[in-house]
């Protein structure tokens, strides 16, 4: 239910957002790509000193404050807007994705914790399923509420869903002694031992590799989106939820096609296939000017997207102890997520130089490279891949 609550919140803060200034700065791609920006930059800026403290800290109260303290600062920007200070929105993007750095490797850590290993890839499908449905119904929401109703209200309801999230947290059971953390040294010592755990890994360093071709593959097409819909197909900026309520229900499907296999296919399969559908499917939804043909491959897309995400987080749940999670989770996040801010950086001023087809091109070309650099992970799929010994 916390889950609900947060992904309400999220779909209410991007599109909320993303519709008031595209509408405010006329379609300015610089500002649009900004967005993407203040909301992923601080996965790269602060991934591995917030995993560094989940390993340390009890992960249901790292959880809860950080669900709190997202609901105080949209509220506090909620003031300034009030004030006529519209670029304050981008502030409370950037807190909240902040402190998600901290609660998401201690959300990790539970799973590491309670989930049987045989059963992870399963539970790793429901936890994206769920998502998918959202990516269903949260661009519809979002705009709903934000055309019907404006920033304002939109900005209080996204209070309202951090801070139920924060109480529905509170009632899970208290966090054992144990999860507490492990024998606690100085923060660049911990984070050194971090780094050396995943060099030990080949596992860990292939899908870092993979990771950053990915991750500026997807970067480089993420706040283009609406772009596609108005000088490729024509229509206004609203059209965009409903080729995101295609491309989500496909992602339903393909989370519950894994739930049925998901004890049948390896996860390094699972993430190969993702990755090579994006790269089809990215370059021809550049390349489409046809609007069904544009959903149409927004939802093959779509299908295969929990192929890449069920994929990476079996691997690195299966290839790493519980006491490196957050760490192992601060290093390969920002490996996907620091290349896929350098791309929404460039983005914009990428289609400006070349085209948009041009750039949804390169982003194939980059997600084929990141298949590519998974082979050595392909043709050791059915060995075992050993776990780095503890180095703490």
């Amino acid at each position: 239910m916390s889950r609900v609550l947060l992904q309400l919140g999220v779909w209410v803060r991007n599109f909320a957002i993303l519709l008031y200034v595209t509408e405010i700065t006329n379609n300015d791609p610089f500002y649009v790509s900004l967005i993407s920006v203040v909301e992923f930059a601080p996965i790269f800026l602060f991934a591995i000193v917030g995993g560094t403290f989940a390993d340390r800290w009890r992960p249901k109260k790292t959880m809860i404050w950080s669900d709190a303290l997202s609901a105080l600062s949209v509220l506090v920007v909620l003031l300034v807007v009030m004030g006529g200070s519209w670029k304050a929105l981008l502030l409370a993007t950037f807190v909240s994705a902040v402190l998600s750095q901290f609660s998401q490797p201690s959300a990790m850590k539970l799973f590491k914790q309670h989930v049987p290993e045989a059963q992870l890839q399963g539970v790793m499908a429901m936890f994206q399923s769920l998502t998918a449905f959202f990516m269903v119904i949260g661009p519809v929401l979002g705009a709903f509420i934000y055309q019907h109703y404006g920033i304002e209200v939109s900005l209080i309801i996204m209070a309202g869903m951090f801070a139920g999230s924060a109480l529905i947290l509170s009632l899970l059971p208290k966090d054992s002694a144990e999860t507490a953390g492990h024998k606690q040294t100085g923060i660049y010592a911990e984070v050194k031992a971090g780094l050396s755990y995943v060099r030990t890994s080949k596992v860990l360093k292939n899908l870092g590799a993979a990771f950053a071709f990915g991750g500026l593959a997807a970067g480089l097409i993420q706040p283009l989106g609406v772009f596609v819909i108005i000088e490729n197909l024509g229509k206004d900026r609203s059209f965009l939820q409903w080729v995101m309520m295609a491309n989500g229900a496909a992602m339903l499907l393909g989370g519950a096609l894994i739930m049925g296999i998901g004890r049948k296919v390896k996860p390094q399969m699972l993430l190969a296939a993702g990755l090579l559908a994006s790269a089809a499917g990215t370059i021809g939804v550049g390349w489409s000017h046809d609007t069904v043909l544009t959903i149409l491959l927004q939802t093959v897309s779509g299908f295969f997207a929990p192929f890449i995400h069920i994929g990476i987080n079996t691997l690195i749940l299966q290839n790493t102890e519980t006491a490196y999670m957050g760490r192992v989770g601060g290093i390969m996040g920002p490996m996907f997520m620091g290349f896929m801010v350098i791309g929404m950086t460039f983005a914009g001023y990428l289609k400006e130089a070349f085209s948009l087809f041009g750039v949804f091109a390169g982003s194939g070309v980059l997600f084929l490279i990141a298949m590519l650099v998974l082979l050595p992970l392909l043709r050791n799929r059915n060995k075992q891949t050993p776990q780095p010994s503890s180095l703490a």
